[in-house]
């Protein structure tokens, strides 16, 4: 017994030692434990009380609203421009003008809007309307390469012709999407799959028909249009310039291009590119897209470009089950017009950009869409209505205009063919009242453009500098 005291005696001593080491080692904050020799914390902070969400001040506006109550001019002092208009020498044997209040849509002046004439590039007008309400102002463009055998690949084309040969740049509508982003992609797929050389088919079977329709046998060496085809470089052009000739085959060119895009990243392409189609279940290897059809109407509106105008018509028509070519295409326009609201009947397009011959429409067939496209009630619409040419700023408007009131309040579509002029758009006049205008001369007289210019641009900067209540 004195044995087990001792022992339990020694036990209960040594584990006294050890608590009172580990008290002091909690008391000096060694150890972890409640014990601190330590000054007493702060109070912890109170629990942060987030106020509720409150409403917002109200939206403002960052613009100025035009003043519906800004005078409209006088419709006798308009008509008395118009008549002076359509009897200048300049403007040759037949005129077609009206003018309205874009407000209201009251017609302050016209003379013989009715009657069809040559429009040249206003018709782009029709084609930006038809082409924004049935493909959104976001739909891109997608060129894909595709693989459906271990040893092929096809470049399918999607409706872009404005691709780079080289990287694609996001700031651009004209080379948004590049050919060598797209090779990269490509390369890389193929790698992993131990392949370094292919055969190329190019699939560009998304339009049909001609690819030049009814315009002259020179528009391409000319430099005025490239043939319409699914995909292509540069709008088709051989070299740098807004009317640098444009090759034969654009679709073609640009599976030449993207074969050199690939060897430089590392995959050779065996033999010459061959057309064919690509197999519905085929495995994508990659793919890059346009910029926004939005960006694209403003491209097309603001350089007149008449390829661009024909691509945007075929897609239309595609969109709503017609072919993609220029039957389709014209059709599918008009038809997506009349929709709209606008009548269409005696309209003629004989393609979507104006540049063909055999297109004929009213001035107020071309005031109707003018009306659409600034309505509120067509918001999808907008994107022409603030694409158009500013006078003496950009586009084709940027050399016109310059010394003039309406330098900076004119916004309009321009038409050039030979002996035909015309110019539509907005004016604002100096009591702040905006104005819609149509103005087509198709039997000018020669010496080119710069007479019925002249005359027609006068004429709006006279509207423009209107304080004629």
């Amino acid at each position: 017994m004195a044995l087990m005291a001792r022992v339990v005696a020694g036990t209960v001593a040594a584990a006294l030692v050890v608590a009172g080491g580990y008290a002091w080692a909690d008391a000096h904050d060694i150890v972890p434990g409640v014990l601190t020799l330590g000054p007493e914390p702060a109070p912890a902070a109170p629990f942060p009380n987030a106020p509720a969400a409150i409403p917002g001040p109200e939206p403002q506006d960052t613009l100025s609203v035009l003043d519906a109550t800004a005078p409209i001019p006088t419709p006798a002092t308009v008509q008395a421009a118009v008549d002076a208009l359509v009897a200048d020498p300049r403007m040759g044997t037949s005129t077609g003008v009206v003018v309205a209040d874009a407000l209201t849509g009251q017609v302050l002046a016209s003379a013989s809007p009715e009657i069809p004439r040559v429009p040249a590039s206003i018709q782009k007008l029709l084609t930006a309307a038809a082409a924004l309400d049935a493909l959104g102002d976001d739909r891109v463009l997608t060129t894909t390469v595709t693989q459906s055998s271990p040893g092929t690949i096809t470049l399918v084309g999607g409706g872009d012709m404005m691709l780079a040969a080289g990287s694609g740049d996001p700031d651009a509508v004209n080379g948004h999407a590049g050919l060598d982003d797209l090779a990269a992609q490509v390369a890389k797929e193929l790698s992993l799959a131990g392949r370094v050389s292919v055969s190329l088919t190019l699939d560009d079977s998304l339009f049909t028909g001609s690819a030049t329709g009814g315009w002259a046998e020179d528009i391409p060496g000319l430099g005025y249009a490239a043939p319409v085809a699914a995909l292509g470089v540069d709008t088709g052009r051989m070299a740098a310039g807004e009317y640098a000739p444009r090759h034969g085959d654009p679709a073609m060119v640009a599976a030449e291009a993207f074969v050199a895009a690939l060897a430089a990243h590392g995959v050779s392409v065996e033999g010459a590119p061959t057309r064919g189609t690509t197999s519905p279940d085929a495995r994508v290897l990659g793919s890059v897209d346009s910029a926004p059809m939005g960006e694209i109407v403003e491209y097309f509106l603001h350089t007149s470009d008449n390829t661009i105008t024909e691509v945007v018509g075929r897609l239309v028509a595609l969109e709503v089950g017609l072919p993609g070519s220029f039957e389709g295409a014209t059709t599918a326009v008009l038809t997506e017009i009349s929709s709209l609201g606008v009548d269409v009947s005696g309209a003629v397009m004989t393609d979507c950009s104006g540049l063909a011959d055999g297109s004929r429409l009213t001035a107020t067939t071309i005031l109707e869409v003018l009306d659409l496209l600034n309505d509120p009630a067509h918001p999808q619409l907008r994107a022409a209505a603030v694409s158009l040419p500013v006078a003496g700023l950009d586009g084709t408007l940027s050399d016109r205009f310059l010394s003039t009131q309406g330098r900076g309040v004119v916004r309009a579509k321009t038409g050039s063919l030979p002996h035909v002029t015309s110019l539509a758009g907005t004016a604002l006049t100096a009591d702040n009242r905006q104005l819609t205008f149509v103005v087509m001369a198709d039997q000018t007289p020669d010496g080119g453009q710069w007479g019925p210019r002249q005359a027609m641009d006068d004429f709006v900067s006279s509207l423009a500098a209107c304080g004629c209540s």
